[in-house]
């Protein structure tokens, strides 16, 4: 079934593109959610004529979404859970959980983009896509108590410290051995009349 984007839609287009799509998506997720129309005449026609108002829409909603975005971003959201001794949790922790345990409005299900459940004590990385062209990273501290994720949340921030700065450390000794590679830098009409001297 051929569709006209109302939206940017990962990994299918940007808004305007008229795309074929299997009849099922079509039906069950991008006519509902409102996210394309039917490719039929009249449809396009009226695009065409709403395109502005919606590119207009589209970038207010963009622009709200970065800002919640730079709200969230490297947020933690903690989750106590009952786990076994080997780290094993009891259950999973769902893309629902993570956006109950957000505790903000703007945040469903629907936003937390994770690629399996979490099944295991410690700090996993997150995708919030929080609007088509805007996505962050959150972690989730899944732990057995809030003194364990106190802990498990020190510990990483300590970590994270050290990489980082081993990081630099390593790209200033890199720069320092660039700059000794090259030598003292004479221009090359300097070099040239050096050798003519010489001969």
């Amino acid at each position: 079934m051929e569709v006209i984007l109302l939206q940017r839609v990962e990994k299918l287009g940007k808004m305007g593109d008229v795309v074929n799509v299997r009849t099922g998506y079509a039906r069950n997720f991008l006519l509902p959610k409102k996210v394309a129309l039917r490719a039929t005449k009249e449809n396009i026609s009226h695009f065409d004529k709403e395109k502005a108002t919606l590119e207009k829409l589209n970038v207010k909603h963009k622009e709200e979404a970065e800002i919640l975005g730079s709200r969230l971003e490297d947020s933690m959201a903690v989750l106590i859970r009952q786990a076994s001794e080997s780290g094993q949790l009891y259950g999973s922790i769902s893309a629902r959980d993570i956006a109950t345990a957000l505790n903000n409005e703007h945040i469903t299900k629907n936003n937390v983009k994770i690629d399996h459940p979490i099944k295991t004590i410690g700090i996993h990385t997150v995708r919030l896509q929080l609007h088509p062209e805007v996505s962050v990273q959150i972690k989730v501290n899944a732990a057995m108590s809030e003194d364990e994720a106190k802990a498990q949340a020190k510990t990483f921030e300590h970590l994270t410290t050290n990489v980082e700065e081993k990081n630099e450390e390593k790209k200033a000794k890199e720069t320092k051995e660039a700059k000794a590679d090259k030598g003292p830098n004479k221009p090359k009409e300097t070099e040239e009349a050096e050798g003519t001297a010489e001969e």
